[in-house]
């Protein structure tokens, strides 16, 4: 059983770096678009404060997919390996064809899929799932919302400044707003990992009685996701920095910050949201502030698909590997 927790492990420290990978974009398409860092400076930049959001905001989220997704006791490490499986082949599949996608939910996705298989609806949370399910709507829309509010009341406060004044300004804010960011990032995204590695420990007998999430968990999960981040998943950048609308340095500002907001506050209220979901959303919104046409919606329809399937998709990927593994195991 060790062998088979331990590559387990190994697993969901692949998922945490592709999630990195993937949510590269989130943390520094905004400030590459607008030019304030190079690709390779910014990717550098939001993998240290991915690495440094260990040591902030608590393990809420950890705890939540630990123990608000899927009841415990169904847990053992074939169904670990089975969630994680499911999650990462999507998350490969969508990384690679530039879709910027839910890891978080591929996650979750592939949680429900073993158990639903291995015991029916009964053993799922539901008021985790609901939780998760409304924040599919909800982080996104909350992002839309504060981005054009806050561009609304930053353009009102510097319209008597100069288009280069304001440009020079707010290259330096968007350094800070991508730090906050890529640390809301780090701390509400690697706890998912942390949270499932937690939970095949506590199953397996090797926390003892009380649920708990281990200090070298947490260090592992953050350095897996900076590791991702720093690589980068170019392809769903280029999707989110230049495909949706055009960023100058002010809308980069703006669409960070409130996605900062938004994500930040979800994880101290344990909730596990998507990132993508979030910065796409505080894009958009940024966007629709000059006219609404400057959003690109043809592509941000393409992603939204992408977001509907990403649950049932790793859900059904999940549960196919974990039937397998009970057929030979």
């Amino acid at each position: 059983m060790l062998f088979v927790v331990i590559v387990t492990i190994g697993i969901a420290l692949l998922f945490d770096f592709l999630n990195g990978m993937n949510d590269a974009a989130n943390s520094i398409a905004t400030i590459v678009s607008t030019k304030v860092l190079s690709p390779r400076a910014a990717v550098a930049w939001a993998a240290f404060f991915n690495f440094i959001a260990a040591f902030f905001f608590g393990v809420h989220v950890a705890t939540t997919i630990g123990k608000g997704i899927v009841d415990p006791q169904i847990v053992d490490e074939y169904y670990v390996f089975s969630a994680l499986i499911g999650a990462v082949l999507w998350t490969h599949y969508c990384t690679r064809f530039g879709l910027p996608i839910s890891v978080s939910h591929a996650l979750i996705g592939g949680m429900i899929g073993p158990a639903v298989v291995s015991g029916g609806v009964r053993f799922l949370v539901a008021g985790g799932i609901i939780k998760v399910v409304a924040f599919i709507v909800l982080s996104p829309a909350i992002g839309f919302l504060l981005g054009h509010i806050l561009m609304v009341i930053t353009l009102n406060l510097f319209k008597r400044k100069t288009p280069s004044r304001v440009d020079s300004l707010f290259r330096m804010m968007q350094l800070l707003s991508s730090a906050i960011f890529s640390l809301g990032h780090g701390c509400n995204d690697a706890q998912k990992t942390m949270g499932i590695i937690a939970v095949l420990l506590f199953t397996s007998g090797f926390l003892g009685p009380e649920f708990y999430v281990p200090l070298w968990v947490i260090l592992a999960a953050h350095t897996a996701i900076a590791l991702g981040t720093l690589l980068g998943g170019w392809r769903v950048i280029r999707t989110l920095g230049v495909g949706l609308t055009d960023l100058k340095p002010v809308h980069g500002f703006c669409a960070e910050t409130a996605g900062a907001f938004t994500i930040i506050g979800a994880s101290l209220f344990g909730i596990p949201v998507s990132t993508t979901h979030t910065i796409t959303g505080s894009i958009m919104g940024v966007g629709a502030t000059r006219r609404v046409s400057a959003v690109r919606w043809n592509l941000a329809t393409h992603i939204v698909w992408a977001w509907v399937l990403t649950i049932p998709c790793a859900m059904i990927v999940s549960a196919v590997v974990y039937l397998i593994l009970r057929l030979f195991i």
